[in-house]
């Protein structure tokens, strides 16, 4: 990857936390809690799991600058989403956590050595799995989940607008 490449995902991995929140901005609660389809997430659900997710990648990274064979462990976000009962909680300080740990690994990811960026651990099913390479998994992460917030947001005005403002069925008195 060009160090150019590189730069460009720092900044956007930077930026990731803004673009969340901007996709969030007036979020009534019907929004956050709507699911487009039943296996899918809803807004609250993918802030939990922007948290959880950012946890695990900031762990990844200095295991992988500081030990020389890494092992690092996959990890199934629906497994997370039912288990840590992201439905059932509140989101925002989720967001902060995700805000936090997001901030202190963009300042981290700055400071690296251009040796640092071929560092890597051994990942059980993507084998050798490199600083370079968790970058651009984790560079466009937010701004991916945002987009889906959106396409919620979306979705669920378009149902409401399908069954009328008042929130009934079409056509249905009030």
């Amino acid at each position: 990857m060009l160090r150019e490449e590189r730069a460009k995902l720092v900044a956007q991995y930077a930026a990731g936390h803004g673009e969340v929140v901007a996709a969030l901005e007036a979020i009534s609660a019907a929004e956050l809690d709507w699911k487009p389809a039943p296996r899918e997430w809803s807004a609250r659900e993918v802030v939990h799991h922007l948290a959880d997710s950012e946890m695990i990648a900031a762990v990844r990274l200095r295991r992988m600058l500081v030990e020389d064979e890494a092992q690092i462990l996959p990890y199934d976000p629906d497994d997370l989403a039912r288990s840590l009962r992201y439905s059932e909680r509140p989101h925002a300080q989720a967001l902060s956590l995700f805000q936090a740990v997001r901030a202190e690994t963009a300042q981290l990811l700055a400071t690296l050595a251009e040796g640092d960026w071929q560092r890597a651990a051994q990942h059980p099913r993507r084998g050798r799995y490199s600083v370079e390479q968790w970058l651009g998994d984790y560079g466009g992460h937010a701004h991916e989940h945002a987009d889906q917030i959106r396409a919620n947001r979306r979705q669920w005005q378009a149902s409401r607008a399908a069954v009328g403002e008042s929130g009934g069925r079409p056509g249905e008195k009030r």
